[in-house]
């Protein structure tokens, strides 16, 4: 069983500052990494030590496995955390912290080989009984092949990348005609991506919802879930709004869609936090997805309904103790929702914006959470990810929830960039979005910005946000004099048993 003494975060933003922060509750020590265009972003500032890793460019610094463990080893950094994006799903290097005797704060190499084939995961659920939609198990050799899968199980079919995630190398194809061009275009795509253009074939599920579980391991046999989120608010097959719990789910659906989450991390012998993602259908059958082996970009709605602290708990795993509790002990109380703030115009298909933050000043309030990466006088590039902060709002039902998201939307004061916070104020008002029988079309179904634009409203929004601007003068870009980890808001949780763990 070890200790750890001192984290390096391989990643950057806002993922990298809220890994800094539970460790900072947690009495360890910080490294962060940066390239040279991050030098002044705030999870450097934050960190205790930052390690300059390289040029702007990606594979020049963040995706350079040499120049990460060099920076541990330069630090004395006993452990590695790498968020999400980046190396977070890349065995290898997972591999190679072990061999440099370096702790990787996520699953074994084998669990994260064996869950990011896509095609290497679907035989594997398969073999334990997992729901799988009707396709291939296996990657295509041929488009002629292809081709006959896609007639045996009918159109439309979704086209995916073996390797892949994110939205790349995905083609829905409605008629036989775009088949072939579509195959093409996927695979360039994934090849582009990913260095890998294998794909497979699945039936599309039309009206489908996209429901995931968050589960958690530990080295001593256990495995829990902590209940369920919906992501079913995508552009480009990438998720913009997340709530917890899925108004789409009864408790004998979430019951049975729980024990199947918890199957598939058992059956890869999985450690630490990961996901288990589903698609369901209007018939309330749901189908094995994919599994992230890593921390999700939405855990923070988990943590409000849970009380738990997720990153808290990845170190305590990491360090080979046991679990501080057994399924029934974990219960969701409340519902939350969150709102990822990108540098995206919204009205125009949401293309990346750049450019100058002028300000950035944060809403706050009972129920509110902001998880930020950049602060005013910092500049948005094309470098990387557009996400900027995550809004998360949490009320005692759902309704509550979506009544605080609206409010603080309007409070978020952002100038130099658009985002997507007009998008996100446009879905809290929408009656299907507040009926929560919305799918994966909402987006492409009712978001019309020609039509929805507010023009009264907006002024009234732009007016509130300049008082408060002028009433706080904060626009510190983190969190809301508060620590994301474990904002209870009356919720009356007991952080204690990871506050005392040392």
């Amino acid at each position: 069983m070890a200790k750890i003494n001192k984290v390096l975060i391989a990643n950057r933003g806002e993922i990298a500052v809220r890994v800094i922060r539970s460790c900072r509750h947690l009495g360890i020590k910080t490294v962060a990494v940066y390239s040279k265009v991050d030098a002044s972003m705030p999870h450097v500032l934050l960190a205790d030590e930052g390690v300059c890793i390289g040029e702007a460019a990606s594979s020049e610094s963040y995706l350079v496995i040499d120049k990460i463990l060099d920076a541990a080893k330069k630090t004395g950094a006993d452990a590695i955390h790498p968020g999400y994006g980046f190396l977070s799903e890349n065995a290898a290097f997972a591999q190679r912290c072990n061999e440099e005797n370096i702790i990787f704060i996520g699953p074994r190499p084998n669990a994260i080989e064996a869950m990011g084939d896509k095609t290497k995961a679907r035989e594997l659920m398969e073999a334990n009984g997992v729901p799988l939609p009707p396709g291939t198990a296996t990657a295509l050799k041929d488009i002629e092949e292809a081709e006959s899968v896609a007639n045996k199980i009918g159109y439309p079919v979704m086209i995916k990348a073996a390797a892949g995630g994110g939205g790349k190398g995905m083609r829905i194809v409605y008629k036989k005609e775009d088949f072939a061009a579509s195959i093409r275009t996927a695979r360039s795509e994934a090849k582009s991506a990913f260095g890998d253009d294998r794909v497979y074939v699945e039936k599309y599920l039309e009206n489908p919802r996209h429901i995931e579980f968050q589960i958690i391991a530990d080295n001593h046999g256990n495995v829990v879930h902590l209940f369920d989120r919906e992501c079913s608010v995508q552009r480009r097959h990438q998720k913009v709004i997340e709530e917890a719990p899925s108004p789409f789910l009864d408790d004998d659906l979430r019951a049975r869609m729980a024990e199947v989450a918890v199957k598939a991390a058992e059956s890869c012998n999985y450690t630490g936090a990961g996901t288990v993602e589903f698609l369901a259908d209007k018939h309330r059958n749901f189908y094995f997805l994919e599994m992230n082996t890593r921390l999700q970009v939405e855990h923070p709605v988990t943590e409000y309904i849970t009380g738990l602290d997720l990153v808290a708990l990845q170190l305590l795993v990491a360090e080979g103790k046991k679990l501080p509790f057994e399924q029934n002990d974990i219960k969701k109380r409340g519902h939350a929702i969150e709102c990822r703030i990108c540098a995206e115009d919204p009205e125009e298909n949401f293309l990346p914006s750049t450019g100058l933050l002028k300000r950035f000043n944060i809403p706050s309030g009972i129920g509110v959470r902001v998880d930020a990466g950049i602060d005013a006088g910092q500049t948005v590039t094309i470098n990387y990810d557009p996400l900027l902060a995550k809004l998360i709002t949490y009320g005692s039902d759902r309704d509550e929830a979506i009544r605080r998201m609206k409010i603080a939307l309007e409070e978020y004061g952002i100038d130099g960039c658009k985002t997507t916070i007009p998008f996100c104020h446009f879905a809290m008002e929408h009656p299907v979005f507040q009926s929560g029988q919305y799918d994966t079309h909402f987006i492409g179904q009712y978001y019309k910005p020609a039509e929805n634009k507010k023009s009264d409203n907006k002024t009234a929004h732009l007016a509130t946000a300049v008082l408060f601007d002028a009433i706080r003068g904060n626009g510190n870009g983190t969190v809301n004099g508060a620590e994301p980890e474990m904002i209870q808001d009356g919720m009356g949780t007991d952080a204690g048993w990871w506050r005392n763990r040392r």
